[in-house]
């Protein structure tokens, strides 16, 4: 797509407040032709997600959802909504929404969840060091530009185009979120958990490129958990077996629940598993209490709750979403700690599920080398870097090139150690 400055529209500037501080932020507004001349795109900044019609907001970002089940949950209209509307988003969170929606027509043609971010936090793919090198050189880190999914370290498209409008969508969206920062002097642009294919068409636009690791397991077409164990080697298949008979002798029943077999009363039990979890890894969890209700009222079908109940009450208990074709592991906690309780809550009955419900795979979320004994392989995750400084953006550079080595050589190096027989879980 070809924006001509001839063409425009007006530009907006508004003052928004930032923990007692006023930021200018510069929305802009532009007009350019498709590229086949047929039609124009328009791209508009969005306070809110509320502030696009549900509808219009899916047909980009799950326009392949079947019978209600799109291949990514989280970058739905619902999940992002639930987040705002739980005030787990916004506020004094550090994530101040800014949306782009791009219609041509007058009908929505690519979207982007995108944030302005006065921290790190949530984010999981790292750039502390980054932030503290370019305070230390003078500059402001912050405010930034953060395209993902807050709290939620999930690879799926950051690009939401409708179909056919890929390329330019691609284009029109990298362009309106570079002169977004850009033009309001900001240090960068971040487009995290982005996918790889994302990676190749936006590879010409000046982005930085970023690998990261993650740890995935995958359904080779199994009919059950003992399919998946017989291509273990005999050691890790034993370890696993005695850890599964550990795990049960907590003295109670693990449950599996989702759709309309999710009950308030779950979401108050594994509120406070969430706490605990939470206050000990990072800290204030990042999500509210409402946030739960809110999923409960419109993704209970997305979700797949895992509790454990002993002497009549919730003990354990592991949080995932389900998509077309993934099951997404995102949170666990517990009021009692017991042998392998974990292990078996959160990866092994995923596993269990996916092989029932024929998902081709469990993204068992951030950090993990211990997943590797349980089936879970490392696998890259990608993200897109756009740095303002010129000098700046030379020294990320070349941080990038040798991470990327770094990362890709421990990716070879674990799968050659994985738990299967003969390296036959390597992709």
């Amino acid at each position: 797509m070809t924006l001509r400055n001839s063409e425009r529209l007006r530009v907006g500037v508004a003052n928004r407040r930032f923990f007692g501080k006023h930021w200018p932020l510069e929305e802009s507004r532009r007009r350019g032709d498709r590229m086949d001349g047929s039609c124009a795109l328009e791209i508009g900044v969005l306070r809110g997600i509320s502030e696009v019609p549900s509808d219009d907001w899916d047909s980009c970002a799950c326009p392949e959802a079947r019978d209600g089940r799109p291949f990514d949950p989280f970058t739905t209209h619902r999940f992002l909504k639930s987040l705002e509307d739980s005030g787990s988003v916004g506020g004094h969170s550090g994530w101040t929404p800014l949306h782009l929606v791009a219609r041509s027509g007058g009908r929505a043609a690519a979207a982007m969840p995108l944030y302005a971010k006065t921290n790190s936090a949530g984010e999981y793919v790292f750039d502390y060091g980054w932030a503290n090198a370019f305070e230390h050189a003078g500059g402001n880190y912050y405010p930034k530009l953060q395209s993902s999914v807050p709290f939620t370290p999930a690879a799926g498209r950051r690009f939401l185009t409708a179909p056919g409008m890929e390329a330019e969508g691609i284009e029109a969206l990298s362009a309106a979120a570079i002169r977004l920062s850009t033009r309001n002097g900001l240090s960068s642009l971040h487009i995290t958990f982005c996918t790889e294919s994302e990676v190749k068409a936006a590879g010409g636009l000046g982005f930085l490129h970023r690998t990261g690791e993650q740890f995935h397991w995958r359904n080779r077409n199994y009919s059950c958990f003992d399919d998946f164990l017989s291509e273990l080697s005999a050691r890790k298949r034993k370890n696993i077996n005695r850890e599964r008979r550990r795990a049960r002798e907590f003295g109670g029943e693990i449950k599996a629940f989702t759709g309309s077999e999710i009950l308030e009363e779950h979401w108050d039990a594994f509120w406070i598993f969430y706490q605990d979890t939470g206050s000990r890894k990072w800290g204030t969890p990042y999500l509210t209490r409402e946030f739960f209700s809110c999923i409960h009222e419109t993704m209970r079908d997305d979700v797949l709750l895992i509790m454990c109940e002993r002497e009549g009450r919730h003990v354990a208990g592991a949080l995932n979403f389900i998509g077309r074709d993934a099951l997404f592991g995102r949170y666990w906690g517990c009021t009692e700690h017991h042998y392998c309780l974990h292990f078996e809550a959160c990866y092994y009955q995923a596993i269990e599920f996916a092989i029932a419900n024929g998902l081709s795979r469990v993204e068992a979320g951030a950090q993990g080398p211990h997943k590797l004994a349980r089936g879970y392989m490392p696998v890259e995750t990608h993200s897109l870097h756009w740095i303002t400084n010129p000098g700046f953006r030379r020294a990320v550079c070349e941080f990038l090139e040798e991470e990327t080595k770094m990362v890709r050589s421990e990716i070879e190096c674990l799968s050659e150690a994985g738990p299967f027989r003969n390296g036959g879980g390597a992709e």
